[in-house]
């Protein structure tokens, strides 16, 4: 009896078959074929952790020169094709993963590792490189399902104050947010697609979020006007990594690997808003205002700032950053977001403007960082503006389309792409002030 067993659709690369293992011959010693095998693995675990085509290219050519060849690659979000060249040879690999994530704690080793290759090119050989790179293949999760889910909520709650919600509606969304992501997390760990862990993901956390306020109006007499906080149980599923990074990746010019980050996060953000609307339907939600919080200004600001921090906070570990890196992009963020919201409140800035000079900020205080502490800056500034990405306008403007509002629905849409827009441009011009090799067109 034949039982058919799960095979995966995008084969696996045994990189070590490439390698002579029993030549010890320092790597730039080695032959081509064996030097771009370097250069594409090292460009492939760069490109599954989520980061962009300036990037991912940048730490491939760190490689080819300390190993004495050229590189050209063209990148986008799942495959690389590269061709190397040395001596009027050419060597092509075309190589691709079958899904991407987000770890900044690995983005951090393997820059660290390309940044030292250069030095340790003349003295290890290719097979042993391939091992090194075996150990950060192999690297655990920092951090458990319950510790995401933790993380989550703890982002989605203090997400909730920023928009305007109160302490009932912190709370419902805490739960909501961290059921979600403890489903998504275990999802995720069985390999389930992408389109069905997010859908999950969303439902558990909405439909979490309805029951605690049905329960608590029974229980404790309270009001369902809370209902307005529906929407922010979801909000850690925003795809704020694939959105930043296209941006960055557009404005050099990668156009392929910018279009499919962008698409990539639109298709994240369209499954998780039409699931959130439909579970809405079911429960007859609706979009609603909060009520005006009535707190003295400096109070606002204490509390906005503790809020901000919360949220990119609890957003880094979701990347699955370490302790102090958390610890620090939030710091970023809360000075950042606060920055923001005041301009709103109290100037006649326009919303995307305001998104603007935030991430502007946050970018800027990430450059003025990174010297000491020596973190890519792409660890700190991404977490640090996820909070500003508008997740509630998002979530209103597929509402109203789904009920054939299209004025209201285009509206609020609208809304969302001018924000968005505005914070990758943010990161962008940080970038061009204080990075003389980003500027460059080169």
């Amino acid at each position: 009896m034949n039982v058919s067993k799960f095979r995966t659709q995008h084969m696996a690369v045994d990189w070590h078959d490439i390698a002579d293992s029993e030549k010890n011959m320092p790597a730039v010693s080695a032959s081509l074929k064996e030097k771009a095998s370097l250069v594409s693995r090292v460009g492939l675990m760069m490109l599954s952790i989520g980061t962009g085509a300036w990037r991912v290219r940048a730490s491939m050519n760190k490689i080819a020169r300390a190993l004495g060849i050229v590189c050209n690659a063209d990148i986008g979000l799942l495959t690389i094709e590269c061709t190397c060249f040395e001596n009027g040879e050419s060597f092509t690999n075309a190589v691709s993963i079958s899904t991407t994530g987000i770890n900044t704690d690995r983005l951090n080793e393997l820059e660290s590792f390309a940044d030292g290759f250069q030095e340790r090119a003349g003295k290890y050989s290719v097979e042993q490189f391939h091992q090194i790179l075996d150990k950060f293949q192999s690297m655990p999760a920092n951090y458990k399902a319950w510790n995401l889910a933790l993380a989550a909520a703890l982002a989605c709650c203090g997400f909730t104050f920023l928009l305007g919600g109160g302490v009932v509606e912190m709370i419902l969304a805490f739960f909501g947010a961290g059921v979600g992501q403890f489903l998504r997390k275990k999802l995720l760990e069985r390999h389930i697609t992408l389109l069905a862990n997010v859908a999950a993901g969303v439902a558990a956390a909405c439909c979490t979020y309805v029951l605690l306020m049905k329960a608590a109006v029974q229980l404790f007499d309270i009001s369902d006007a809370h209902q307005a906080g529906y929407i922010c149980s979801m909000l850690f599923i925003i795809p704020g990594f694939p959105l930043i990074t296209g941006g960055i990746d557009l404005a050099k010019l990668d156009l392929r690997s910018g279009i499919e980050r962008i698409t990539y996060a639109v298709l994240i953000i369209t499954v998780a808003t039409l699931t959130g609307w439909v579970t809405a339907l079911i429960f007859d939600y609706h979009p609603s205002d909060f009520a005006e919080q009535e707190l003295p200004a400096w109070l606002m600001i204490i509390c906005r700032l503790a809020a901000s921090f919360c949220g990119v906070y609890g957003f880094s570990f979701l990347y699955n950053s370490k302790r102090r890196m958390a610890v620090i992009a939030g710091l970023i963020g809360m000075l950042a977001n606060t920055l923001r919201l005041e301009l709103i409140d109290y100037t006649e800035i326009p919303v995307p403007a305001a998104a603007f000079l935030g991430a502007l900020t946050a970018g800027l205080l990430a450059s003025a960082i990174k010297r000491f502490v020596g973190y890519p800056r792409i660890t700190l500034t991404v977490p640090s503006i996820v909070i500003m990405v508008p997740g509630m306008f998002m979530y209103k403007g597929i509402y109203y389309l789904g009920l054939n509002d299209i004025s209201t629905g285009s509206l609020w849409l609208s809304k969302a792409v001018l924000i968005v827009m505005s914070l990758p441009l943010g990161l962008i011009f940080a970038r061009i002030l204080t990075d003389k090799n980003f500027r460059k067109s080169s």
